[in-house]
């Protein structure tokens, strides 16, 4: 294993404690309600521009985007990182959520937990958004693939999983605590998968 990658699963595990640490209330805290609004409030015309980043966190895109990537770069042992990736996404969403289950009923889709949200495309108004599944997909595919691109195209796996959880707040699809927790999933996950294929 590669010590450097062993980093990224390490960060992710303490940016999904300190998510679901401020998750666990019995309110939105206020500065995510700020924030909240501030991402949510961006002018309209943003919207086709992370619509299409945005795809990257579906689990059919994801998964086809990851798997290009690794057969591009010739290198099975990652495309079964990338299944794998998806798999578990799946799994430690739902873990996620069972531990969050006393709180589930605050941490909803902003058309319900945040007042003047601005819903856009087909984002639902009401129901569990802890921890965004979008963004555990994007964040554990990125950190799986990272290891094979080029030394100059390393950043992009980062500017693609943080236009995803800009999109997922500023359609109003998750509050910013959501995304972050689904970050650190993510990273955790995608950071193990990519540091044992090495």
């Amino acid at each position: 294993m590669n010590v450097p990658w062993l980093a990224l699963p390490a960060t992710g595990l303490v940016v999904l404690v300190l998510a679901v640490r401020g998750a666990r209330g019995l309110t939105i805290p206020g500065w995510e309600v700020r924030v909240f609004h501030a991402v949510n409030g961006l002018p309209n015309f943003l919207y086709p521009l992370l619509w299409l980043p945005m795809q990257l966190g579906n689990l059919v895109v994801g998964t086809v985007v990851g798997l290009l990537v690794a057969f591009a770069a010739g290198d099975w042992i990652v495309a079964i990182g990338v299944v794998l990736a998806v798999l578990s996404k799946i799994v430690i969403e739902r873990f996620i959520r069972r531990q969050m289950q006393p709180y589930l009923t605050i941490r909803v889709r902003p058309g319900t937990s945040q007042s003047g949200a601005i819903l856009r495309g087909d984002v639902p108004p009401a129901g569990p958004s802890f921890p965004s599944g979008h963004i555990i997909l994007v964040a554990a595919v990125g950190a799986v693939v990272a290891p094979v691109l080029p030394l100059g195209w390393v950043w992009l796996p980062l500017l693609c999983t943080l236009l995803v959880m800009t999109g997922r707040v500023y359609v109003g699809a998750h509050n910013p605590l959501d995304v972050l927790g689904g970050l650190g999933a993510g990273l955790l996950l995608g950071g193990v998968l990519g540091a044992l294929a090495r």
